[in-house]
């Protein structure tokens, strides 16, 4: 099995049952998760050996979140053990016109507060062919944006592929700042994942007329942006995902890839949604998967549409698919028959 580290936070997510506002729900669902750490999970599924860095507090609530990954086939072994508390958000799942609600409270976080001492990169990295990251975890505070930079300079170090799911959060930090941040970060990566407003608010590259509110797509304008991206960073392959929001309820998602030569547009799907967060996770997963595994580009963008099209069916922030299952409807069986 290929060795794929992921570093970030995972979280204690609460939320509303059946659709319930915070105001008039009195009980929450308990599940766990965070950007990297769904990675991690989808890469389980699919065969490969995940290795999840973070920090969590050496009490209960720390232990279910090790648990809750160590269930799902992920290797917590680099997982340190400290600091007051696990990082809580909680979820207001919307419906048709009514959009959902995330309210964060995971300020002073574990992993916020961690320091480089706590990991051993040159052993966490040993062997490794992948390494993935995303724009959270620096966003977290000034040591996360440190300890971000150290374990991509010791991936480096050791040869592996470095790729980054840009996930600008306006909850976590300003544009000015994640444009400081991030830029100096992008040095290390070969494969940038990002949708339109990632582009534009960390990288300060804007796609065209691209409106998602009413669901207009300007392919030039993001044909263009990655170029230039391309040209700036060195990127071995740009991506994004494309994602039309005509309600809470339904989108239109697909994605787009560029190789330095050539565009690629997926096919695309129209969803009907379950639960649409770690829907961006479970596309990254498909794609690093499919590039590990030796995919091309074209079949591995693909994959990882298909596999975050389910994803969206599933609730919590988990991909809890198989390679097989993604692939059936890779190859166009979207009937959702039962299988009996």
């Amino acid at each position: 099995m290929k060795k794929v580290v992921t570093m970030g936070e995972i979280m204690l997510r609460l939320s509303t049952p059946k659709y319930e506002r915070f105001v008039q729900s009195d009980s929450f669902d308990v599940v766990y998760g965070g950007g990297e750490a769904n990675v991690a999970v989808s890469l389980a599924n699919y065969g490969l050996d995940p290795h999840f860095i973070s920090k969590l507090p050496k009490n209960p609530i720390g232990d279910s979140a090790v648990n809750h990954l160590r269930r799902f086939g992920v290797n917590t072994d680099y997982i340190a053990r400290g600091g007051d508390r696990v990082g809580i958000y909680f979820l207001e799942t919307g419906a048709s016109m009514r959009p959902s609600k995330v309210v964060y409270d995971r300020a002073n976080s574990a992993i916020a507060e961690a320091d480089i001492d706590d990991f051993d990169f040159d052993e966490i990295f040993k062997n490794a062919e992948w390494f993935h990251f995303s724009g959270i975890t620096p966003a977290l505070s000034e040591k996360g944006a440190i300890l971000t930079e150290e374990a991509l300079k010791a991936a480096k170090k050791h040869g592996v592929t470095v790729s980054v799911d840009l996930n600008y959060r306006k909850k976590l930090w300003t544009p000015e700042r994640a444009k400081e941040v991030m830029t100096k970060l992008m040095q290390y990566v070969d494969v940038c994942i990002g949708n339109e407003e990632d582009a534009e608010k960390v990288l300060g590259f804007k796609p065209g007329n691209t409106d998602v509110t009413t669901g207009e797509l300007e392919l030039d304008g993001y044909k263009s942006i990655f170029k230039q991206m391309k040209e700036v960073f060195d990127f071995r392959y740009v991506v994004t995902t494309l994602r039309e929001s005509y309600s809470a309820s339904d989108n239109g998602w697909s994605a787009l890839i560029y190789d330095g030569n050539e565009f690629y547009h997926s096919k695309k799907y129209d969803v009907r949604i379950v639960d649409r967060v770690g829907g961006g996770d479970s596309f990254a997963g498909g794609l690093i998967y499919s590039l590990v595994s030796g995919k091309n580009f074209k079949d591995a963008l693909e994959f990882a549409v298909a596999a975050s099209a389910l994803k969206h069916t599933i609730h919590g922030d988990f991909n809890l698919v198989t390679v097989n299952e993604v692939e059936t409807l890779a190859n166009g069986d979207a009937s959702g028959r039962v299988q009996r």
